[in-house]
């Protein structure tokens, strides 16, 4: 169905792909791997006609195509879900699906009742149920995945790129989704399926091409290959244990954070815990179980109905994040790109952005020199991959911009970080050496709360255990009962305690 040939793209000065060849087979379910920054996304894009190649081929059916822009590749019936979803919040699926290719009457009219058809044939063929007649904002993430994927097939698409698309779907949703691939699979569609959880590459792929660094590694067939071997073909050497040595922590270590009560409702469950000096403390439970939010209402930026918190042995409340910040507690939020960062700004400014204070000089004036200075130390020590601090964010991998995001903190002395999903959407390189950097801060006298939704994370990193369930925590566990079998019971089991 698909055959990319030598695809080379250079931007300026930098080889981006270095002859990239990719080949896809009809009724076939492609794994497409590489670390952050390994050339996925760009070659996807010249597939796709938004970036045209420096050299190489692309046949489609055997017949060589060249694409000048997105609608050439749309009409050649090729789609593609982005990770970050192309849907206008505010029309309807159908208005959605047929944007901008509106069906009309004899006269010109749209014809609504013929789009609503036409989209209700397509959401049969998937077998999935999403209300049309609501504007997009108002359907789940996975709702809003699906009317996505049917809005490519309506431009009869036969072959079709997902991009992360599990990335924010719940384990239920994920099988649905899949369940979908499987019947499209059926229908002899060819889907580029792009993922950084190799879990799901053995559920659902057929074969798996691998890039590293712009290269072509080769490719296989998922049930001639391991997890080992596609992660040293992904990273170009063995990455033998992901997560750091536990180190053991004192009983006496220094208590910086005591939580004695948050009551995100009135009525609700009542959360309490200690985070000591030099520990990881993980947050688990399902999606919806309150983790982030409570960790929001320790920072001020959750309006919970009651909290009770020390900071180093002082009762206080923070009123907003700032608060929170000036006695040394920082976020990195769940969401990066919208909530940890300015895309647009350079690395500098990111890391500068709430700590201009530091290098102020007179009333007016800033110390540029000392500025630059500090964000290159920053950079080194969590070693963020970059031609310099003025690069703009939004050129980084994903792994870098979450380095950014920690290297901020470095740069104001926080006391306690707290990481809420630290690793998603970062390939496994780079996952390892973020849990490397946590394990470096918390030698150095850091302690972090670590909110996480994949367990091997939670067990492999955490020293102790928060399990939540309904708003607050049901257990906290340490040492060999941090098992994927005891946080689970307790998270679908637990009782809360209710305090009016």
């Amino acid at each position: 169905m698909l055959q990319l040939s030598g695809i080379k793209k250079r931007f300026g000065t930098i080889q981006v792909l270095h002859g990239v060849d990719l080949e896809v087979n009809a009724g076939e379910v492609h794994a497409l791997l590489g670390e952050n920054g390994a050339g996925k996304s760009t070659l996807m894009k010249i597939l796709t006609g938004i970036l045209q190649p420096s050299a190489g081929s692309i046949l489609i059916e055997g017949q060589e195509r060249q694409f000048a822009n997105y609608d050439e590749a749309i009409a050649a019936g090729i789609g593609i879900v982005f990770q970050e979803f192309s849907l206008i919040p505010y029309l309807d699926a159908v208005e959605n699906m047929f944007l901008a290719r509106e069906l009309r009457t004899r006269f010109g009219l749209l014809d609504r009742k013929a789009m609503r058809k036409r989209a209700e044939d397509i959401l049969a063929r998937l077998e999935v149920d999403v209300p049309l007649d609501v504007p997009i904002r108002k359907l789940s993430v996975a709702e809003q995945q699906f009317v996505e994927i049917a809005k490519a097939l309506s431009l009869n698409a036969r072959i079709l790129v997902l991009d992360e698309p599990t990335a924010t779907l719940t384990p239920s949703e994920v099988e649905h989704l899949f369940k979908v691939m499987r019947e499209l699979r059926r229908q002899g569609v060819a889907i580029i399926f792009i993922s950084h959880h190799l879990e799901e590459i053995f559920e659902i792929c057929d074969r798996i091409t691998v890039l590293r660094d712009g290269e072509y590694v080769g490719d296989c067939l998922v049930s001639e290959t391991d997890n080992d071997r596609l992660v040293e073909m992904m990273v170009g050497r063995r990455i033998e244990n992901s997560f750091p040595e536990k180190p053991s922590i004192p009983q006496d270590a220094p208590v910086l954070l005591n939580c004695q009560a948050v009551q995100l409702r009135r009525g609700g469950p009542v959360s309490d815990f200690v985070l000591r000096e030099g520990e990881i403390l993980g947050f688990a439970g399902l999606v919806g179980s309150g983790r982030t939010e409570t960790a929001l209402a320790l920072l001020g930026a959750y309006p919970a109905a009651k909290c009770a918190l020390q900071v180093e042995g002082e009762d206080i409340r923070f009123r907003e994040p700032a608060d929170a910040l000036a006695r040394g507690i920082g976020l990195l939020p769940e969401s990066r790109k919208e909530q940890g960062l300015i895309t647009s700004f350079s690395i500098l400014q990111n890391i500068s952005i709430n700590n201009y204070g530091k290098y102020r000089r007179g009333h007016w004036f800033l110390d540029l020199q000392k500025e630059r200075a500090d964000t290159e130390t920053a950079m080194q020590q969590v070693r963020v991959k970059a031609q310099g601090p003025m690069d703009r964010v939004d050129t980084l991998s994903g792994g870098n911009q979450q380095k950014v995001v920690i290297a901020r903190w470095l740069n104001h002395q926080m006391k306690v970080l707290i990481f809420d999903e630290p690793t998603r959407g970062i390939d496994v390189g780079a996952k390892a050496e973020i849990y490397q950097l946590m394990r470096a801060f918390t030698a150095q006298g850091y302690a972090i709360i670590m909110i996480s939704s994949e367990l091997p994370e939670v067990i492999g990193m955490s020293d102790r255990v928060c399990v939540f369930r309904q708003g607050g925590i049901v257990a906290t566990v340490e040492g060999t009962a941090i098992t994927s079998e005891d946080i689970m019971t307790h998270a679908t089991t637990g009782r809360v305690r209710h305090v009016a």
